[in-house]
């Protein structure tokens, strides 16, 4: 299975730090969250990445290359402006094949395991969402998970993760350059009933504002 990192965003609530880096390569502990990304995805088993970017792309490249020194091969989805989550899929879509691939957000950080979702056979389904519990800067969550199935609604929201495996017919019909957000995609499958999920309990944090960045850059560099 391929991975995508999703890296085009401009990271307006990080400013001043992201106005001159990309929020991707902003780092924690000593290390840009893009690399602690790449690393966890080789540990998993992952051999090949693909990385879309638009603002200050071209120093992601250069600071990430070919992808030989973190074990994996990593190909770049150029944007010359950002196109929203799905646009972005949907254009890398010839870099990542026929077969179902895992993306995750470049400004997340996680101890999920990649190598269960590498293993996930999405058999007729169109997603597998991992979500996780609420966190306070987003308290009313996303979707409902009820026996392994995503729903629009339900006795309790979760929140998403910004990680999910994805079959590439998901974004069929999307042409290239389109801006297009995920979350309807996403819902028109749900009542469908073709998107699974699961409940990840373990440590997962949104680095959304410089704040959240600071606490968890402290956090790492007392381990």
């Amino acid at each position: 299975m391929k991975a995508m990192i999703l890296a085009a965003g401009r990271g307006v609530r990080m400013r001043p730090l992201t106005d001159a880096c990309p929020k991707s390569l902003l780092e924690v502990g000593g290390k840009p969250l893009i690399v602690r990304l790449l690393q966890r995805l080789a540990r998993a088993g992952f051999g090949e990445a693909v990385i879309n970017h638009a603002y200050l792309g071209h120093m992601i490249e250069a600071a990430l290359g070919d992808g030989s020194r973190f074990g994996l091969s990593i190909r770049y989805s150029p944007e010359r402006e950002a196109l929203e989550t799905a646009g972005g899929i949907a254009q890398a879509l010839p870099l990542l094949g026929p077969e179902p691939f895992l993306v995750v957000n470049a400004d997340i950080y996680s101890d999920h395991d990649f190598s269960a979702l590498a293993q996930l056979d999405l058999r007729d389904d169109l997603a597998h969402l991992v979500l996780v519990d609420n966190p306070p800067q987003h308290p009313r969550g996303d979707f409902a998970l009820s026996a392994g199935r995503v729903r629009e609604s339900g006795e309790r929201l979760l929140t998403f993760s910004g990680m999910g495996v994805y079959a590439p017919r998901l974004f069929g019909g999307i042409p290239p350059g389109a801006k297009v957000a995920l979350a309807p995609l996403l819902r028109k499958a749900m009542v469908a009933q073709r998107v699974s999920g699961e409940h990840y309990r373990g440590r997962w944090h949104d680095i959304g504002t410089v704040e959240r960045l600071q606490a968890l850059d402290a956090e790492l560099r007392r381990r």
